[in-house]
């Protein structure tokens, strides 16, 4: 049996395109001792990836040109030489994109499917809950009665990160790319406003959203959606870098408004974090999100992508916001 993986093929100036991937036929791996063979069932595909293809050192390692690209995965276990997993175990971590992984135990988690849908695991009650979870409520502090801004609100962390606003008794407004994902922001979660940053003024847009201030700010955007929030800032405000998608594509650095005097005299946090720095909590979070999950106060949405074939065009399309919550390949 022939094995098939996708690997970096070209570093790409500006957006992602087919000319980045390459899809190559390879020898079906072989498990050792402590290892395991894999299927992959279901791929996560994630906008930090886009870091990985610059060289120059970031919070990851880069890609090199000829490595297969790697992320998220579920899959199932097809041959074990690790006691700790048996053939028919579905289980996630991080694995190239390929047809057939061979992994360490080590580096496996195994998921009841049972409890929850195993895409849960790349999304609500994976990376990017467990992102929203922390970064909410480690660094945003955030009180009842406070104003809750959230940029790509309608993404896999954004959609998780209104949900908790919304938990912990704050007003959420959620700034997102399209009507249709807006009305499922304030319809589906209760997302109190809702600004589609596509059309018109978004900062009069955001100053009519939130008449008393801005009190935390959750960024997964950057930019100038980010540029407009600023001069809302109330004093003690907190923001929260997360993400930076509008600028992963430019090929210059981009320059805007410096947010220095706004943090000056608000007396305002600004501070970035990954979601590894959370590492030794994880339980903590996989825990609290489960609950709530399992107790209907928590929602999620998936966009799943058909086909492996398809897994860069998957990932392009996160760029162009194509996806409403999780983007997610079906192998």
């Amino acid at each position: 049996m022939q094995n098939k993986e996708i690997r970096f093929a070209s570093r790409p100036a500006g957006m992602p395109s087919a000319e980045t991937f390459q899809f190559v036929e390879t020898d079906l791996p072989q498990p050792g001792d402590g290892e395991v063979l894999l299927r992959t069932l279901y791929i996560s595909v994630d906008p930090y990836l886009r870091g990985r293809m610059r060289p120059g050192r970031s919070y990851v390692a880069p890609f090199e040109v000829g490595d297969v690209i790697s992320s998220g995965a579920v899959a199932e276990v097809v041959e074990s030489r690790a006691p700790q997993f048996q053939k028919g175990d579905v289980v996630t971590g991080m694995m190239g994109w390929r047809l057939f992984n061979v992994a360490k135990a080590s580096e496996l988690r195994k998921i009841d499917p049972q409890l929850a849908p195993v895409t849960t695991s790349l999304g609500v009650l994976g990376m990017p809950g467990l992102t929203a979870y922390f970064g909410l409520l480690d660094i945003g502090a955030p009180k009842e009665g406070e104003t809750v801004v959230v940029s790509g609100a309608a993404g896999a962390v954004g959609t998780t990160v209104c949900q908790i606003a919304k938990l912990k008794g704050c007003r959420a407004v959620g700034i997102a790319g399209s009507d249709e994902k807006n009305r499922y922001l304030e319809q589906e979660l209760g997302v109190d406003a809702t600004i589609n940053y596509k059309n018109g003024d978004v900062a009069q847009a955001l100053k009519d959203a939130c008449p008393k201030g801005v009190d935390v700010y959750f960024d997964n955007v950057g930019g100038e959606v980010s540029d407009a929030v600023m001069p809302l800032l109330n004093h003690g405000a907190r923001l929260i870098i997360c993400g930076q998608i509008s600028l992963y594509n430019l090929d210059k650095q981009d320059i805007g408004p410096r947010p220095q005097p706004y943090l000056l005299v608000n007396s305002a946090l600004m501070q970035g974090f990954i979601i590894s720095d959370y590492a030794s909590r994880f339980p903590e979070g996989v825990t609290q999100l489960a609950g709530w999950l399992g107790a209907g106060k928590l929602k999620y949405a998936e966009t799943i992508v058909e086909g492996f074939e398809n897994t860069p065009q998957a990932f392009i399309g996160l760029f162009s916001g194509e996806n409403l919550g999780k983007q997610i390949v079906k192998v």
